[in-house]
């Protein structure tokens, strides 16, 4: 096992860990902020009102995109597990 070996799985994993959270955050941040320009535009500052929210937005997200998330690191995990004869040999 090469060093270049070591560090292209390391950066396929993190890349792949980088686009999950992003599918999950992202749709949240955005929720976030709409909620913020609200809170502005009204001037109601409860901190707890964004909460609810980003909360069921990410549940969402993780309902319909869940799956497809965890098909994409079965994908990564089995391709990992099946090149362990070349990365060893």
């Amino acid at each position: 096992m090469t060093p270049e070996m070591v560090m292209t799985i390391a950066k396929q994993a993190l890349e792949l860990v980088l686009l999950m959270t992003a599918i999950i955050l992202l749709p949240a941040l955005a929720v976030g902020l709409l909620v913020s320009m609200f809170q502005a535009a009204t001037q109601l500052n409860e901190q707890t009102l964004s909460f609810i929210p980003k909360l069921g937005v990410t549940f969402l997200t993780l309902l319909v995109g869940g799956s497809w998330l965890l098909q994409m690191l079965m994908t990564f995990t089995k391709r990992l597990i099946g090149d362990i004869p070349m990365i060893i040999g």
